[in-house]
């Protein structure tokens, strides 16, 4: 799989009848390493470790209801007391972030309102704070660590 613009980590992996797996340590199963899911365990990991992101704050492949179809967020961060805090899109690694995949996690967010947003794709990284009661948006330079997450809540 490609390098990304995310810390190394060691993963565990499996071949099954010529398809190459990743243990997802949130689903707690193996999953298909597909490029997008490369930047998916990459990113759990990021948040994990970097961002002191407790591993059962974090949920994977969300259903959601949006214009009355089942779509999923890649990944939720939770508060304490089950408030979702961050959605985040992941892309593979050869998928541009463009305003269309931006757009994407934004109309997830009309059903969540999450107050932070991130799209990724390995390689770049872009998170913005929506302020819901104001229906505007900030891009940040970093992703807030889990502290900084749980604060925003109460403000």
């Amino acid at each position: 799989m490609e390098q990304l613009n995310l810390p190394f980590y060691q993963f565990t992996t499996r071949n099954t009848k010529g398809k190459e797996e990743i243990f997802d340590v949130i689903r707690r199963k193996f999953v298909a390493l597909t490029p997008e899911e490369w930047v998916r365990q990459h990113f759990i990991h990021y948040l994990n470790t970097e961002k002191n992101v407790p591993l059962w704050m974090i949920a994977v492949e969300k259903t959601l209801i949006y214009n009355r179809m089942n779509k999923r967020a890649d990944i939720l961060v939770y508060s304490g007391n089950g408030k979702p805090l961050l959605m985040a899109e992941c892309k593979a690694a050869s998928v541009q972030i463009t305003q269309k995949v931006f757009d994407q996690v934004a109309r997830y967010n009309l059903t969540m309102r999450v107050p932070f947003l991130v799209v990724t794709n390995g390689l770049v990284q872009i998170c913005c704070k929506i302020n819901l009661d104001e229906a505007s948006y900030e891009f940040l330079d970093d992703i807030p660590d889990y502290e900084t997450l749980v604060r925003s809540e109460n403000l």
